[in-house]
C-alpha cells in the first residue's frame, strides 16, 4: 500500500491493464477457478452495503397521509367553484379559464404528492389508493368542464352538457369523509 491511499481507492491504471492481460493469458476459466481458489483461501472484501432506511411508523405515515389530504380537501373548494363557473349561462369569461387552470394545477400536484407518500401499511395502502382515485376525478372533472366552456365548434348537445355542471359532485363529498375518517383514527391513536 502507497502512502496517501486508501484501501477502497480505484486500482491505477497501470495495475488494470495488468489484470486484464492476466485474464487474457490465463483465459475464463482458469481465471475464474484462480478467483475462487484465491476467494478460498483469503475470503474478498464485502462491499459496503449500507443500511436499509428506516420505514416511518404507522402513526407517521397516517399523518402524512392526512396533511395531504387536508391540502386537497381544502382545494376543492375553488375547484368547485372553478367547475360551477364554466356551467353558467351565457359566455364563459377568460377569468373562468385562468381559475381552472390554476385549480388543476394546484389538484395536479397534490395528486402528485399523494402517489409519492411512501407508505406501506396496508390499510393505510388501500385509503392512499382511494384518494388517488378521487383526486383523479377532480383532475379529469375540471379538464372536462374547460373542454366543455372553450370548445371551438359549440353545438347544442355540449351546450347543454355544460349548462349541467355544478360543481364537483359526490367524489369531492368521498374524499372529504375518507379524510374525516382518517382524521379520527389519528386523534385516537
Amino acid at each position: 500500500m502507497h502512502t496517501g491511499t486508501t484501501p477502497d481507492a480505484p486500482a491505477p491504471r497501470a495495475a488494470r491493464r495488468r489484470w486484464r492481460a492476466a485474464v487474457r493469458r490465463l483465459g475464463a476459466r482458469r481465471w475464474l477457478a484462480a478467483v475462487q481458489l484465491l476467494a478460498a483461501v483469503r475470503p474478498l472484501p464485502r462491499p459496503h452495503r449500507r443500511p436499509a432506511p428506516v420505514r416511518p411508523s404507522r402513526p407517521e405515515q397516517l399523518r402524512a397521509l392526512v396533511a395531504v389530504l387536508d391540502e386537497a380537501v381544502a382545494a376543492q373548494t375553488p375547484a368547485d367553484e372553478a367547475v360551477a363557473a364554466c356551467g353558467e349561462p351565457g359566455p364563459v369569461s377568460r377569468g373562468t379559464a385562468r381559475d381552472c387552470g390554476q385549480q388543476s394545477i394546484v389538484v395536479h400536484r397534490l395528486h402528485a404528492r399523494l402517489q409519492e407518500l411512501g407508505t406501506t401499511d396496508p390499510d393505510l395502502v388501500a385509503a392512499q389508493a382511494r384518494a388517488v382515485r378521487l383526486l383523479a376525478y377532480d383532475l379529469w372533472m375540471l379538464r372536462a368542464s374547460m373542454n366543455l366552456a372553450f370548445t371551438a365548434r359549440p353545438v347544442d348537445r355540449t351546450e347543454a352538457a355544460r349548462l349541467r355542471l355544478n360543481g364537483l359532485g359526490r367524489p369531492a363529498d368521498d374524499l372529504r369523509r375518507l379524510r374525516d375518517s382518517l382524521r379520527a383514527e389519528l386523534r385516537d391513536t
